[in-house]
């Protein structure tokens, strides 16, 4: 079993549907929340900057070769810069031939990195992996090295985090889901050896590169596989999500989380647990909460504003029509996934992937629409607990998940005093009632 340590694909694509149609296919597929004027104003920026990288990228595609570095991009050759070339003549194909090139390129790259004997287990391609992005602060205890950059400023962060580079950190919120990730992968890779369907871990912090070495040893340490890491100096990193084809990103700030969550990709802010509890080494648990997390928050809207009576009645009318997804639907198929790669193997008694559905819907009342949403989705859970509204922390307890997805802050208050750890989903109405924090 594992200690605990100090504190601390959004979106639609049925099961079947391909990874090398574009992982980017799952941003902006749930509903997001409608912002506030300067919000959309925020947002209408974000679109364009992400039209302009995107145009930027087409026209010079960056391939990446086994190590995880980035290669140079070529500069166009004479005959597409005078209009000559087969480009020219044929507009259409252009981004189905630079996609030919960057599959040949990854082909080579992988022949000769595969040449070099090495125990450590490459990363894979990105339009296969599920990218899991997790920040400094969620994956290490950086609650002293904050209160360090917030009363003395970031020269005096810096200097501190290179004096004490060979200090090794402690784990943070994320850090037992992050090795949770990592045996599902191993399992994965004695089963399936040339298989790169399997979780991409990156570290997505706006640290200064000059922290980089304390983080690069302190992940050394812990035998953790982290190859992929974006460290932005002090600007959002949120803006390079999209470029790693980021499936689920975790966070301790909560206004990256937001800003994450408004552009579509599936994220969460992460809280420590307030009590040291052991954790499995077998089997990555993960728990999520139904409506504004794996759904859409139709059914909360109700709730909240015309009461439960007005609810129970809505959900029977429409029990044979499915929810619309939520932000951690991709996610869940993701898991769904994986599984069905050890059910394949007749691993399902042994399968190292475990999800719960913890739900503070009634049963009787309103759980046949949740599980046949479920189903018309092609996808399941291994638990579903209906607790009609009474505490899910005593009920986590129990099931000890690596990581517990809510949208409601109460929720996940009750599940850090019981030691869960938590992740609030800034999602739907219930954000208008309790702000995150």
């Amino acid at each position: 079993m594992m200690g605990r340590g100090g504190p601390g694909r959004a979106g639609q694509g049925g099961p079947g549907r391909g990874r090398a149609n574009g992982k980017a296919r799952r941003r902006g597929d749930f509903p997001l929340p409608q912002p506030s004027g300067a919000g959309r104003a925020g947002r209408g920026r974000r679109q364009r900057q992400q039209q302009q990288q995107q145009q930027q990228r087409q026209r010079f595609p960056v391939a990446r070769g086994g190590s995880g570095r980035a290669r140079s991009p070529q500069p166009p050759s004479p005959a597409r810069m005078s209009g000559s070339g087969p480009e020219a003549t044929r507009p259409g194909d252009g981004a189905e031939v630079r996609l030919q090139e960057a599959e040949q390129d990854w082909a080579a790259a992988k022949a000769f990195y595969d040449n070099l004997p090495s125990k450590r287990p490459r990363p894979p391609k990105p339009q296969h992996a599920i990218t899991v992005a997790v920040s400094s602060r969620a994956l290490f205890d950086l609650v002293e090295e904050r209160r360090i950059y917030e009363e003395h400023g970031l020269e005096k962060y810096v200097e501190y985090q290179q004096d004490n580079e060979n200090v090794t950190l402690k784990p943070g919120p994320a850090f037992y889901f992050v090795k949770a990730l990592e045996h599902v992968n191993a399992r994965l890779l004695e089963l399936y050896p040339d298989d790169e369907e399997r979780f991409d871990i990156v570290l997505m912090t706006n640290n200064h590169a000059q922290v980089g070495v304390r983080l690069i040893n302190s992940i050394n340490h812990y035998g953790l596989t982290i190859e992929r890491f974006c460290m932005t100096g002090g600007k959002s990193p949120i803006g390079y999500l999209t470029a790693y084809l980021t499936n689920l990103y975790l966070s301790a700030d909560s206004e990256k989380v937001q800003e994450a969550i408004e552009a579509g990709i599936a994220s969460a802010t992460m809280f420590a647990a307030n009590k040291d509890v052991a954790y499995s080494d077998t089997q990555l648990r993960v728990a999520f909460d139904g409506d504004a997390v794996l759904f859409s928050d139709e059914s909360e809207q109700i709730v909240k504003e015309q009461g439960l009576d007005r609810f129970f009645e809505h959900e029977q009318l429409n029990e044979n029509k499915p929810l619309a997804q939520g932000p951690l639907k991709g996610f869940l198929e993701d898991l769904g996934k994986l599984q069905k790669k050890f059910y394949a193997k007749n691993e399902r008694l042994n399968c190292p992937i475990r999800t719960f559905l913890v739900t503070a819907r009634s049963a009787a009342s309103s759980g046949a629409r949740v599980l046949k949403t479920l189903r018309s989705w092609g996808l399941e859970v291994d638990e579903a607990l209906f607790l009609a509204g009474a505490p899910k922390g005593p009920i986590l307890v129990k099931i000890r998940p690596h990581i517990f997805f809510d949208d409601q802050m109460f929720h996940i208050e009750g599940a850090q005093k019981l030691g869960t750890i938590a992740a609030h989903v800034p999602y739907g109405i219930a954000q208008k009632y309790h702000k995150s924090t």
